[in-house]
């Protein structure tokens, strides 16, 4: 019945807890000293990351059910491998939102991929209720559902036209325009719109019930606004970018990708140059650092920031040839994905990351994690890499949050590192 102004997402974890702890509190006879406890509190997460391991197997089990070549062991690595990233696994142990945002919103996107729309949009509003941002993850089952209508469509031109140089997955320039001007002619046929509006309509209601929301509320953040505001911040998609390169080395560091990128590069030197030039704008007028960033030594992206951003002015600009290769190997783990699909997650990725202007790892993890469970599907070797790697990464994480502990001038409380 209280509420700390600080506070800025909804109450859905909160409300979810007392779902919980209530009845189990009435049926085992339990007192308030019991079923408000910390610990008590945190299982609520462990409940949630049993839930998430669940749900990335069947996630990966439909999104890959036509690779044969995958065993069920491959499988349930893979999960396993995911329901231990580092930067969720943490919070598993917290009472914090992410394990129960990231569990609604995969549950969604299960949901979507059976066709169960209606289950799908239920769920994706009990993942607003933890996060706000989760609404653009509403958009992109959306999304899902008009991408395969779109590649339905395509293949259909594709046939009438019999032209087999086009391909709605990769191509040159000219294929992408025509893809473009075939998308526009689609969505502006009032017959194709009530088709997609038939098969989307729990999603727009969703949707539409946010927009009443923000209106209402005068802004998609309540509690403390002032710690965040919207900007333009172009450059946490190259952040992303970084992010995902070291989680996913195994997947796009290897000596084959980094030739194929030179080979790349040679052949498309026009391309490559507008790139940078570009990145160096977008680096040079729309980089943001927020307070928190600068001020809070708990959480490791402060040290990020000072260790490397802040060593000199023009370190930024000089990590662009890094960030241009983590984009091009980061959309050519992608392109077993129709270019309908890739558009669709693009225009989500940017819409959840660019208007934050806090540099925070816990908005990476749901962008993250369905990158990861589209793209293919590495060798036994390089999936058990990946997974020591996570498990050394927690290590380290778990080590220096229990035992590397300080404290603030101006504070008795113990503070720790953290993400």
């Amino acid at each position: 019945l209280q509420w700390d102004p600080m506070i800025t997402t909804l109450p859905g974890l909160y409300l979810l807890s007392v779902g919980v702890v209530k009845p189990a509190a009435w049926l085992l006879g339990w007192t308030g000293s019991v079923v408000c406890s910390v610990g008590m509190l945190r299982f609520i997460n462990l409940l949630f990351s049993a839930g998430n391991f669940y749900l990335l197997y069947l996630l990966l089990f439909k999104i890959h059910q036509k690779n044969k070549a995958v065993s069920g062991f491959q499988r349930i690595l893979s999960a396993l491998t995911l329901a231990v990233f580092p930067t969720l696994y943490f919070f598993t142990f917290l009472y914090y939102t992410d394990p129960g945002s990231v569990f609604f919103t995969l549950f969604s996107y299960l949901m979507c991929l059976y066709g169960n729309h209606k289950t799908s949009a239920l769920l994706g509003f009990c993942g607003f209720m933890f996060r706000q941002t989760n609404i653009v993850w509403t958009v992109f089952c959306a999304g899902n559902v008009v991408a395969e209508k779109l590649n339905e469509a395509w293949r259909i031109e594709l046939q009438k036209k019999k032209d087999e140089k086009i391909s709605s997955r990769r191509g040159s320039f000219s294929d992408l325009t025509r893809i473009l001007q075939f998308l526009v002619e689609y969505l502006i046929s009032p017959k194709n719109l009530v088709t997609l509006t038939a098969l989307t309509w729990p999603y727009i209601i969703l949707v539409s019930l946010f927009f009443v929301f923000v209106f209402i509320n005068g802004g998609i953040v309540v509690g403390d606004r002032s710690s965040h505001e919207a900007c333009l911040h172009f450059p946490q998609l190259f952040y992303f970018l970084s992010f995902t390169a070291f989680f996913s080395f195994p997947h796009l560091l290897t000596p084959t990708k980094i030739r194929k990128f030179l080979l790349s590069l040679r052949k498309h030197p026009v391309q490559y140059s507008l790139m940078t030039v570009i990145s160096l704008v977008l680096i040079w007028k729309f980089t943001y650092v927020h307070k928190y960033l600068l001020a809070d030594n708990r959480h490791y992206t402060f040290y990020v920031w000072r260790k490397v951003f802040q060593r000199h002015e023009l370190v930024k600009y000089l990590l662009v040839p890094c960030y241009i290769f983590a984009g091009w190997s980061f959309a050519d783990t992608l392109k077993s994905k129709s270019i309908f699909w890739i558009l669709m997650y693009f225009v989500c990725l940017v819409v959840v990351t660019v208007p934050q202007k806090l540099l925070e790892f816990r908005y990476f993890i749901l962008p993250f994690l369905i990158y990861r469970l589209n793209i293919p599907f590495l060798s036994l070797y390089r999936q058990l890499l990946e997974l020591a790697f996570y498990i050394l990464v927690n290590a380290v994480t778990f080590y220096l949050f229990l035992n590397r502990t300080f404290q603030w001038e101006n504070s008795d409380e113990v503070q720790r590192f953290m993400w």
